[in-house]
């Protein structure tokens, strides 16, 4: 990954610094993930943000082997 440096808008980057320690996230983090969600909504308009965000997630949780076998159970 290569490093550069860009300009942004101070409005930007003062919300990035208010809203980062909330996520848990540094302020260039926080942006990083910014970015990705707009893609994402940009790439697929007709899926709101939760799912968005719930799919996110989910992957985060199998990349983290946090997940389970779940099993269907006839009745």
């Amino acid at each position: 990954m290569t490093k550069n440096a860009i300009r942004l808008s101070d409005e930007i980057i003062q919300a990035a610094i208010t809203y980062a320690p909330v996520n848990s996230r540094s302020v260039p983090k926080q942006i990083e993930h910014w970015v990705k969600i707009g893609r994402i909504a940009e790439e697929n308009p007709d899926l709101p943000y939760d799912f968005i965000k719930g799919v996110l997630e989910a992957k985060s949780e199998m990349e983290n082997g946090e997940v389970s076998v779940f099993e269907f159970r006839e009745k």
